[in-house]
């Protein structure tokens, strides 16, 4: 009988562990198709990678949003043409230390921080809740900007300004949708 409970147990695990392994990678798959779909600007080109972002910090959690992100990094870092405007403005490890480096890092921030926040209310507070767990990206971002540039620069300029608007519908429709993402995470979290 215990042989057999064993037998389950690890079937069990290496099924959960191949579940994490297939989110993980989906999850760095979105975000790199979202980051080619984009609107120039300068010194930072505007995705649709912040929707992404938050959305895979509700749908897996703090914790497996937090490795996921940092995959999407790591995977970019190594070379990887995950990230917006790769290959065409190099990859890698200089990719990231160009002027979205801030940006990068701010998506592991927010992906954790939307994980751990409750948005199991009303739509207005979802906003409120979500804009937050946005903003280490864009502080990050321009603290980067301003390492990188100066900051005598205008960055709210190059680095907030252009954003904004695009931001903010991408936060409501975020907020409708947090309803949905949060059944997504109650199936991953019972399938984990």
């Amino acid at each position: 009988m215990k042989i057999i409970n064993h037998k389950v147990a690890e079937k069990l695990i290496s099924s959960k562990l191949i579940l994490t392994v297939f989110l993980i990678l989906f999850s760095t798959c979105l975000l790199a198709i979202s980051s080619k779909i984009k609107i120039p600007f300068y010194p930072v080109p505007m995705t649709m990678q912040t929707f992404i972002v938050l959305s895979i910090g509700i749908t897996l959690g703090p914790k497996l949003g937090f490795i996921a992100l940092s995959t999407y990094l790591l995977e970019g870092l190594i070379g990887l043409p995950v990230f917006s405007g790769t290959p065409e403005k190099g990859m890698g490890v200089l990719y990231v230390l160009g002027p979205t480096g801030g940006y990068l890092v701010g998506y592991i921030v927010s992906a954790y921080l939307v994980g751990k926040i409750n948005l199991n209310y009303a739509f207005p507070i979802r906003l409120i809740f979500l804009s937050l767990a946005l903003s280490p990206i864009y502080i990050l971002g321009l603290i980067w900007l301003g390492i990188l540039f100066g900051f005598d620069k205008p960055l709210l300029e190059w680095g907030l300004n252009p954003f904004v608007l695009a931001e903010i519908f991408k936060i409501t429709l975020l907020a409708i949708l947090v309803p949905k993402l949060l059944n997504y995470q109650k199936i991953i979290k019972n399938k984990i």
